[in-house]
């Protein structure tokens, strides 16, 4: 072990001995420097939680590597005095939230408290909301920034910090190298704990009620959702902040027959009832899926804590539960969007819609062929969110989302918004159930109308500084050793978003996009895609990949395991 790093690590550890530290705390860091084992010392104190992706994430604990209050704290007053400078002729004003996290309201107090002692003007929730009325609130308030304290789907021992700017987006640069700078001047004895009681405004129903109404312009065609308001709908929040939106939401749509999963009802940080509250994770879909089955319904429907992403259960051809992936999920959203739109004479030639990189390019053939232009963003909403920003006055936001779970089918927020994905697809299921098919009915016609293709995602986890320098030495090597095949087709173009360029047949060019990102892309001439990149909040690489297959328009299990062998040969070929 490095003994220079642990000399620097327990440098820095002994400084949060010092008075201004709460005993607990103390008492912790001490623990650690103690300890005859280094390495939670190291990994809590060998770096400073930056802004990634998702803004600041981390291990709750002590430290500087850790989410507690003295790193929100020092957060905070750096963003608060990015803020200032930022807005030097107004009062700004700030929305703060958080989900149902451990030390979620204690943060987002810490949080309404430093703001309001550097002279900004804080909208405080009064308990947990999601994600999306947090961004919704910043736009209808005409706020200058918020914070949302939440880990999303993350484990039970996570929180975090997001960061949004004045439209309602999480920042992007040069905002966030921006505030980084100023987070990174901050010392915990300039940290302005005390609030100015009269900066803060607690806000809740009359938000609530405003964002639901909004939500109710995704909706497309609601004749439909009357002829089929019995759909049988099953919905679990996870323990999360989706409890009372959503199933108030889908009321407000239309529906009315809704059952809810009471245990999962409960808000609690520590998920008790799942391993992992994740939506991805199919094991947090039992009870719900338990539930449908008790209550013979239609589809079981999940968000996860701060509501932000959601999951789809149907049933396939035979009644049995099918849990849609994220990609299926977002591929119906994008295909009845335009078909219905274009059915109902909505379609206009301005309406454009947004995918990230490493979402199903079925999608971008389901958009081409109707004639909608659709643009190809980063892996984080924030990158969508940019899209609608600079097509603003000029073009018509439509709908987006990522193979992650997440959708946005209105222009109203600028985040993943489960509360209106999840009426959006109630919506499409009523109008699959008023034309005689099922979900899983639709899906099949996409893919007989569209073609087939299997997506996988594998993330490999490398927590700590060692991991950290693993997953930058395989980056390294894939850019040096880069596949030439993939599962025994020739690899015909490949993009690295750090360098932005790309090799198409050997010929290089540069590639369009608003920023660099550590992003890796092989494309192969039977239309094999395959994306390697490292996560910007967790310890963990992420492989993407995707493949086509033959389909007949019914056999979905036949085409399913001929695109699985040749997803199984992608990962042995990659290590993963």
């Amino acid at each position: 072990m490095d003994e220079q790093l642990i000399k620097d690590c327990t440098a820095k550890a002994q400084a949060w001995l010092a008075d201004g530290f709460d005993e607990e705390t103390k008492a912790e860091v001490k623990a650690m420097i103690e300890a005859e084992d280094k390495t939670p010392l190291i990994d809590a104190f060998y770096q400073n939680l930056e802004f990634g992706t998702g803004g600041l994430r981390g291990i709750m604990g002590a430290g500087t590597n850790r989410m507690n209050k003295y790193v929100v704290g020092m957060a905070t007053q750096g963003f608060a005095n990015y803020i200032n400078k930022a807005f030097p002729n107004i009062q700004p004003a700030v929305v703060v939230g958080h989900d149902c996290r451990n030390n979620g309201r204690l943060f987002a107090e810490t949080v309404a408290n430093i703001f309001s002692a550097n002279g900004i003007k804080v909208y405080l929730f009064e308990s947990l909301r999601p994600t999306p009325e947090i961004s919704f609130a910043i736009r209808e308030l005409k706020a200058q920034a918020g914070v949302n304290v939440t880990a999303s789907h993350n484990p039970k021992e996570y929180n975090g910090y997001k960061a949004y700017w004045d439209d309602g987006a999480q920042v992007l640069s040069p905002h966030d190298t921006g505030i980084i700078d100023e987070v990174n001047k901050v010392t915990i004895d300039q940290v302005k704990f005390e609030p100015n009681e009269e900066l803060i405004e607690i806000i809740g129903g009359e938000m609530d009620w405003t964002y639901l109404q909004a939500v109710k312009e995704a909706m497309v065609d609601q004749e439909t959702i009357l002829r089929q308001k019995d759909l049988n709908i099953v919905y679990s929040p996870l323990h999360g902040t989706g409890r009372v939106i959503i199933p108030e939401a889908l009321r407000s749509w239309g529906f009315q027959n809704i059952h809810v999963v009471k245990e999962q009802m409960v808000i609690d940080g520590n998920f008790p009832t799942v391993v992992s509250p994740n939506p991805e994770n199919s094991e947090a879909m039992t009870m719900g899926m338990n539930l449908g089955t008790k209550l013979n319904a239609d589809l079981v429907l999940a968000s996860d804590p701060d509501a932000d992403r959601l999951a789809v259960v149907c049933r396939d051809n035979k009644g049995e539960w099918m849990i849609l992936n994220g990609n299926q999920t977002a591929m119906m959203m994008y295909w009845y969007i335009i078909t219905n739109k274009k059915k109902l004479g909505l379609l206009k030639p301005t309406d454009f819609m947004v995918k990230t990189i490493v979402t199903s390019e079925l999608i971008a053939k389901i958009a081409n062929k109707n004639g909608v232009e659709i643009f190809d963003e980063y892996t984080g909403f924030k990158w969508i969110a940019y899209r609608i920003r600079v097509n603003e006055g000029k073009r018509k936001y439509i709908g987006g989302g990522e193979e992650s779970f997440g959708f946005l089918p209105f222009d109203k927020v600028r985040d993943k918004d489960s509360p209106a994905s999840i009426c959006l697809l109630c919506e499409i299921a009523a109008w699959a159930k008023d034309n005689g098919m099922t979900l899983y009915d639709l899906l099949l016609k996409i893919y007989a109308d569209y073609g087939f293709q299997k997506e996988k995602a594998v993330s490999v986890v490398k927590p700590g500084k060692s991991g950290a320098d693993e997953i930058k030495a395989m980056m390294e090597n894939f850019r040096k050793n880069p596949p030439t095949e993939l599962a025994g087709e020739k690899v015909i173009l490949s993009k690295d978003f750090k360098t932005l360029k790309q090799v198409k047949n050997g010929v290089e060019s540069d590639l369009d996009m608003p920023a660099t990102s550590n992003v890796l892309q092989y494309f192969t001439e039977g239309g094999i895609k395959v994306s390697v990149r490292p996560s910007g909040t967790e310890p963990k690489i992420k492989f993407y990949c995707e493949v086509p297959a033959e389909f007949d328009g019914k056999d979905y299990e036949a085409a399913s395991a001929a695109a699985e062998a040749k997803l199984k040969v992608i990962c042995e070929s990659l290590g993963i």
